[in-house]
């Protein structure tokens, strides 16, 4: 081979070492552009595999402009609090038999969580929920933890709370200011125990 033959072969090779490192260098600086120019096997299956809680119910497919697909079960995993209520279920399982059929006649006020009503603050109520505004209701003791109650007019609440006053047909409601209790007054209204 003549000298100059080598010369050429030496700074090709010098050359294609420069550009590897600057590869490897740009590669380690902007991985995303040789993701980005790689070739998506479209053959290729992925697997995932997810862990399933325990705590699960099966609902069917009802996805609003879906039709239901028959018997195709969709795991959903239920909240703390469609648990505790649960555990109450349980729990109360008798007072359950005994919920009144049809309309009736409930003597209703409102109420707070502050502590000069309730003797705390925290608004965490007998059932161990947190209180909320147009759901929370104080039933008396008969009435299960987790039944729900349409009042007309007012819409559904769910009995979460107990009281010393409240015993027979007495029924409060919680609403978020002492100002919308005191307007609230007490009142009778039509209600009925609802699924």
């Amino acid at each position: 081979m003549s000298f100059r033959v080598i010369i050429i072969i030496t700074q090709l090779m010098r050359n294609f070492s420069i550009i590897a490192t600057l590869l490897v260098i740009w590669t380690m600086l902007f991985p995303q552009t040789i993701l980005a120019s790689e070739d998506i096997n479209t053959k290729t299956k992925i697997e995932f595999k997810t862990k399933i809680s325990e705590n699960v119910e099966k609902v069917p497919y009802n996805y609003e402009g879906y039709e239901p697909i028959k018997n195709e079960l969709v795991q959903v995993e239920k909240t703390d609090r469609e648990k505790r209520l649960d555990m109450w279920k349980t729990k109360q399982a008798d007072r359950w038999n005994n919920l009144p059929k049809g309309k009736f006649t409930i003597n209703a006020s409102a109420y707070t969580a502050a502590a000069d009503e309730c003797g705390k603050s925290d608004g965490i109520t007998a059932s161990g929920l947190k209180v909320q505004e147009k759901r929370t209701l104080a039933c008396p003791p008969e009435y299960p933890f987790g039944a729900k109650l349409e009042i007309e007019g007012y819409g559904v609440y769910t009995c979460e709370d107990r009281g010393g006053a409240i015993k027979g047909n007495k029924f409060d409601i919680y609403v978020e200011t002492k100002a919308e209790a005191f307007a609230f007054g007490r009142r009778n209204l039509t209600a009925q125990f609802v699924q």
